[in-house]
Protein backbone atom coordinates (compact mmCIF):
# COMPACT_ATOMS: atom_id res chain seq x y z
CA UNK A 1 0.00 0.00 0.00
CA UNK A 2 1.54 3.31 -0.69
CA UNK A 3 0.49 6.46 1.65
CA UNK A 4 1.09 9.79 1.22
CA UNK A 5 2.99 12.31 3.23
CA UNK A 6 1.60 15.54 4.10
CA UNK A 7 4.29 16.89 1.31
CA UNK A 8 3.07 14.43 -1.16
CA UNK A 9 -0.62 15.72 -0.62
CA UNK A 10 0.45 19.28 -1.08
CA UNK A 11 1.36 18.02 -4.29
CA UNK A 12 -1.57 16.43 -5.49
CA UNK A 13 -3.98 18.21 -7.49
CA UNK A 14 -7.59 18.50 -7.01
CA UNK A 15 -10.35 18.49 -4.06
CA UNK A 16 -9.62 15.68 -1.53
CA UNK A 17 -12.27 13.25 -0.28
CA UNK A 18 -12.19 12.63 3.67
CA UNK A 19 -13.52 9.36 4.58
CA UNK A 20 -14.48 8.57 8.03
CA UNK A 21 -14.47 4.85 8.50
CA UNK A 22 -17.01 3.69 11.65
CA UNK A 23 -17.82 0.37 11.92
CA UNK A 24 -21.00 0.79 10.94
CA UNK A 25 -20.86 3.85 8.35
CA UNK A 26 -18.72 5.64 6.07
CA UNK A 27 -18.58 9.33 6.96
CA UNK A 28 -17.76 11.19 3.61
CA UNK A 29 -16.92 14.53 3.48
CA UNK A 30 -15.38 16.42 0.38
CA UNK A 31 -12.94 19.77 0.04
CA UNK A 32 -13.46 22.63 -2.72
CA UNK A 33 -10.69 22.60 -5.43
CA UNK A 34 -8.96 25.58 -3.73
CA UNK A 35 -8.80 22.88 -0.68
CA UNK A 36 -10.12 25.48 1.57
CA UNK A 37 -13.18 24.12 3.27
CA UNK A 38 -14.33 20.65 3.76
CA UNK A 39 -17.95 19.50 3.13
CA UNK A 40 -19.68 16.79 4.51
CA UNK A 41 -21.07 14.72 1.57
CA UNK A 42 -23.15 11.82 2.84
CA UNK A 43 -23.01 8.81 5.37
CA UNK A 44 -22.85 5.50 4.00
CA UNK A 45 -24.67 2.59 5.67
CA UNK A 46 -21.89 -0.35 5.47
CA UNK A 47 -23.11 -3.22 4.02
CA UNK A 48 -20.60 -5.42 1.69
CA UNK A 49 -17.19 -4.26 0.88
CA UNK A 50 -17.26 -3.97 -3.00
CA UNK A 51 -20.15 -2.19 -3.20
CA UNK A 52 -19.61 0.23 -0.38
CA UNK A 53 -15.88 0.98 -2.42
CA UNK A 54 -17.81 1.62 -5.82
CA UNK A 55 -19.61 3.71 -4.42
CA UNK A 56 -16.83 5.89 -2.50
CA UNK A 57 -14.49 5.54 -5.93
CA UNK A 58 -17.61 6.73 -7.59
CA UNK A 59 -17.96 9.94 -5.19
CA UNK A 60 -14.51 10.19 -5.50
CA UNK A 61 -14.64 10.31 -9.31
CA UNK A 62 -17.52 12.69 -9.72
CA UNK A 63 -15.96 15.03 -7.35
CA UNK A 64 -12.72 15.57 -9.63
CA UNK A 65 -10.63 13.87 -6.83
CA UNK A 66 -6.74 14.14 -6.33
CA UNK A 67 -6.86 12.26 -2.55
CA UNK A 68 -8.11 10.62 -0.58
CA UNK A 69 -8.13 11.03 3.63
CA UNK A 70 -9.26 8.25 6.20
CA UNK A 71 -9.12 9.10 9.52
CA UNK A 72 -7.13 6.99 11.30
CA UNK A 73 -7.84 5.59 15.13
CA UNK A 74 -5.48 5.74 17.38
CA UNK A 75 -5.49 4.78 20.77
CA UNK A 76 -5.48 7.82 23.08
CA UNK A 77 -1.78 6.31 24.47
CA UNK A 78 -0.26 6.78 20.42
CA UNK A 79 -0.75 2.79 19.79
CA UNK A 80 -2.44 0.55 16.75
CA UNK A 81 -5.22 -1.58 18.01
CA UNK A 82 -7.75 -3.58 16.12
CA UNK A 83 -9.29 -0.73 14.93
CA UNK A 84 -6.38 0.72 13.05
CA UNK A 85 -5.21 -2.63 11.40
CA UNK A 86 -9.07 -2.41 10.57
CA UNK A 87 -8.85 0.66 8.47
CA UNK A 88 -5.24 -0.25 6.70
CA UNK A 89 -7.05 -3.25 5.14
CA UNK A 90 -9.87 -0.82 3.90
CA UNK A 91 -7.38 1.44 2.16
CA UNK A 92 -5.32 -1.71 1.13
CA UNK A 93 -8.51 -3.04 -0.46
CA UNK A 94 -9.85 -0.07 -1.70
CA UNK A 95 -6.31 0.30 -3.30
CA UNK A 96 -6.66 -3.02 -4.53
CA UNK A 97 -9.90 -2.04 -6.48
CA UNK A 98 -8.44 1.43 -8.01
CA UNK A 99 -4.68 3.17 -7.36
CA UNK A 100 -5.83 6.28 -5.93
CA UNK A 101 -3.66 8.48 -3.14
CA UNK A 102 -4.58 7.87 0.49
CA UNK A 103 -2.96 10.07 3.50
CA UNK A 104 -3.59 8.44 7.23
CA UNK A 105 -4.95 11.72 9.19
CA UNK A 106 -5.44 11.16 13.29
CA UNK A 107 -9.18 11.11 13.93
CA UNK A 108 -8.98 11.17 18.12
CA UNK A 109 -11.88 12.40 19.46
CA UNK A 110 -13.16 13.52 16.20
CA UNK A 111 -16.57 12.03 16.70
CA UNK A 112 -16.56 13.44 20.05
CA UNK A 113 -15.77 17.26 18.87
CA UNK A 114 -18.48 16.84 16.44
CA UNK A 115 -20.64 15.25 19.06
CA UNK A 116 -20.28 17.91 21.85
CA UNK A 117 -20.75 21.14 18.93
CA UNK A 118 -24.18 19.62 17.93
CA UNK A 119 -25.14 19.25 21.82
CA UNK A 120 -23.95 23.03 22.18
CA UNK A 121 -26.46 23.67 19.08
CA UNK A 122 -29.29 21.45 21.20
CA UNK A 123 -29.72 19.09 17.87
CA UNK A 124 -31.72 16.14 18.40
CA UNK A 125 -30.79 12.71 19.11
CA UNK A 126 -31.68 11.95 15.92
CA UNK A 127 -30.44 14.68 14.06
CA UNK A 128 -26.98 13.84 15.74
CA UNK A 129 -27.39 10.04 14.81
CA UNK A 130 -28.28 11.13 11.43
CA UNK A 131 -25.01 13.21 10.95
CA UNK A 132 -22.19 12.83 13.07
CA UNK A 133 -20.17 10.42 10.95
CA UNK A 134 -19.96 13.21 7.94
CA UNK A 135 -19.41 15.93 9.73
CA UNK A 136 -16.85 13.76 11.90
CA UNK A 137 -15.50 13.15 8.25
CA UNK A 138 -15.62 16.94 7.51
CA UNK A 139 -14.13 17.57 11.13
CA UNK A 140 -10.88 15.01 10.33
CA UNK A 141 -10.55 16.38 6.36
CA UNK A 142 -10.85 20.30 7.76
CA UNK A 143 -7.79 19.65 9.85
CA UNK A 144 -6.24 18.22 6.79
CA UNK A 145 -6.79 21.05 5.00
CA UNK A 146 -5.85 23.48 7.79
CA UNK A 147 -2.06 21.33 7.98
CA UNK A 148 -1.57 21.96 4.75
CA UNK A 149 -1.86 26.03 4.31
CA UNK A 150 0.46 25.87 7.22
Amino acid sequence: MTLLTIDDLKNTQGAILGIDPGTKTFGLAVSDSTRLIATPIETIRRKKFTPDAQKILALYADRNCGACVIGFPINMDGSEGPRAQSVKDFALNLQNIQDIPIFFWDERLSTAAVTRTLLEFDTSRAKRAANVDKLAASYILQGVLDRLRA
